[in-house]
């Protein structure tokens, strides 16, 4: 990983993840705001659950919280398991156990996920139960973990628990960060009272690791014209290659051929637009469209890699690579070679097609050793 650290240091060491330090405006005014509100309510909660992303459950973390969370009963919620990879995702619960924290992935789209989490918390909240007439659960976390999402999910399950009661307020849900601006409290429960309350996604207002920084960039904690999609793609080229990441895609474009799926570099045209959130699910020839756009990226990628000379771990060598890469991902998107911003286009759909989780499930954090909890 030393070609990883020295290109970062190369290419993108001006940066500075700073409350108004440096080329980006990384902790805007309102998240000084919200850090104090919500310290305040979190004297009252009675259980946090703290939501994290799954493919970064150590960058996620709002460290100026957790001196506040370590007296509170806590439930870890690692969010979007099914975009980080299932065969590293258990040694991340067992780590968490280690650290004697509970700790549950979840999906927060999917009803039966959610409910092994309130089943949890119901579990955490037993003995406050029999003593208190009402209960308050923070939800807290960095921007765009799937929070309010959570929030939602969990008042359809508390519709169904008690029908023809008052219809409960949804929360504001959104693919970009810092949708919640304001801390709002939902009722799910009755006999006790349960309320469940929202919070808006902070930050630390310093972060002085730069590749934390850049994968929660990656992760769509920031949006990404504060740290700049082309920098978020050349630090996402260099992870896959440093991990060999495309050389492991060999079978799976093996396979697609086999089913029919094959990869036409002459006359494919892709619009990325259509992987974007939709209210109705996608058609068969949906789905065969996209996965032509993933063969392309990933055929294009694996060639690369492949029929690359030179070694991953130097510095010089890893940054000529990603310059071809990128190369090889404008043409496999149809991207016009004379578009003056050809590369920031090729990021923007490369970052899509990730964080939609076509590329496959992914963890970008190491399982660590040490208790940074």
């Amino acid at each position: 990983m030393a070609a990883l650290k020295g290109l970062l240091k190369k290419s993108l060491g001006e940066m500075d993840f700073n409350a108004g330090g440096g080329l980006i405006n990384w902790f805007p005014g309102h998240m000084a705001a919200a850090t104090r509100a919500i310290r305040n309510r979190l004297k009252l909660a009675d259980l946090v659950i703290e939501v994290r992303d799954a493919r970064i459950p150590i960058s996620s973390i709002n460290s100026d919280l957790q001196s506040h969370l370590s007296s509170k009963r806590r439930v870890i919620a690692l969010n979007k398991k099914d975009l980080a990879n299932p065969n590293i995702m258990h040694k991340w619960v067992n780590y968490f156990e280690t650290c004697k924290q509970d700790c549950i992935p979840i999906n927060a789209h999917s009803k039966s996920s959610v409910t092994k989490l309130l089943e949890l918390v119901e579990f955490k909240l037993k003995e406050v139960i029999l003593k208190e007439p009402t209960l308050l659960v923070m939800v807290v976390g960095v921007p765009n973990v799937g929070k309010s999402c959570l929030i939602n999910s969990i008042h359809q399950i508390a519709q169904s628990r008690f029908p023809g009661k008052e219809k409960m307020k949804r929360a504001t849900v959104g693919p970009l960060p810092g949708v919640t601006q304001d801390i709002a409290g939902f009722k799910i429960a009755n006999k006790p009272s349960i309320y469940v309350l929202d919070t808006p996604g902070v930050l630390v207002p310093s972060i002085s690791d730069i590749e934390t920084g850049l994968k929660l960039a990656l992760a769509g904690s920031v949006k990404d014209s504060v740290v700049g999609e082309e920098r978020i793609a050349q630090y996402l080229l260099a992870v896959l290659d440093t991990r060999g990441t495309p050389l492991h895609w060999k079978h799976l474009l093996n396979n697609r051929r086999i089913d029919g799926i094959a990869y036409d570099e002459e006359n494919k045209r892709y619009n990325l637009k259509n992987l974007k959130q939709r209210r109705s699910p996608p058609n068969r020839s949906d789905l065969v469209y996209v996965e032509d756009i993933v063969v392309g990226v990933q055929h294009a990628l694996y060639s690369t890699l492949a029929e690359f000379n030179g070694n991953v771990e130097d510095e010089g060598d890893l940054e000529n690579l990603i310059d071809e890469q990128f190369g090889a991902l404008q043409k496999a998107l149809k991207i016009p070679h004379k578009a003056s911003e050809a590369r920031l286009m090729v990021s923007k759909k490369f970052l899509t097609l990730f964080r939609a989780g076509k590329l496959g499930p992914f963890i970008l954090d190491d399982v660590p050793i040490a208790n940074p909890v």
